[in-house]
């Protein structure tokens, strides 16, 4: 699953924790789905866990085809969990179909624990890559990941746990090139 992660500094004193929105994969293996997770204010590792749980259930909420090639959008409030649309087309009739979508925050502060459990320290890294005081003035601060399966929660949703160590391995630096013994 990829995440782009993006940060809005100023939220306007917005109630909402983390908007996600969710593109999903045109029929050219190329462009895979992709999720979009905005965080508002001051970046946290609990936040960015909510807001990828929030990304992971939404996910999980579909049914069939409406899995696949639904466009998620879904706000994540402290008090209220997240609470969104689905749309989607229907494969037989061509129509446009829409669902709304509510993750009670229990099962978001849930899925969290594991996320944090199994990928926190990614989920460390992205908020410390965030915080970094000093990405150029203007630009957006956002950071793409490619998350791998978490078990019980993603198998099916995630891209290979092995590519996602290869790219952890590649930005720690570890990688390298073998000629053999």
């Amino acid at each position: 699953m990829d995440v782009l992660v993006m940060l809005e500094e100023s939220p306007d004193h917005s109630p909402v924790l983390a908007h996600i929105n969710s593109a999903p994969s045109s029929h050219v293996p190329q462009r895979p789905a992709r999720d979009i997770v905005t965080l508002y204010g001051v970046p946290n590792v609990e936040l960015l866990a909510l807001a990828l749980a929030a990304a992971v259930e939404s996910h999980r909420t579909g049914e069939g085809h409406e899995k696949l090639d639904a466009i998620r959008h879904l706000g994540v409030w402290a008090e209220r969990g997240a609470i969104g649309d689905a749309a989607w087309r229907d494969v037989g009739t061509g129509q446009l179909m829409s669902r709304e979508l509510e993750i009670p925050l229990e099962i978001l502060h849930a899925t969290a624990s594991q996320l944090l459990g199994e990928c926190g320290h990614m989920i460390r890294r992205l908020v410390a890559g965030l915080s970094m005081p000093d990405w150029p003035e203007g630009a957006r601060r956002a950071i793409t990941v490619s998350l791998g399966p978490i078990i019980g929660l993603t198998a099916p949703v995630f891209a290979p746990f092995e590519s996602v160590l290869d790219r952890l391995r590649e930005a720690d630096g570890l990688a390298f090139d073998y000629d053999g013994d």
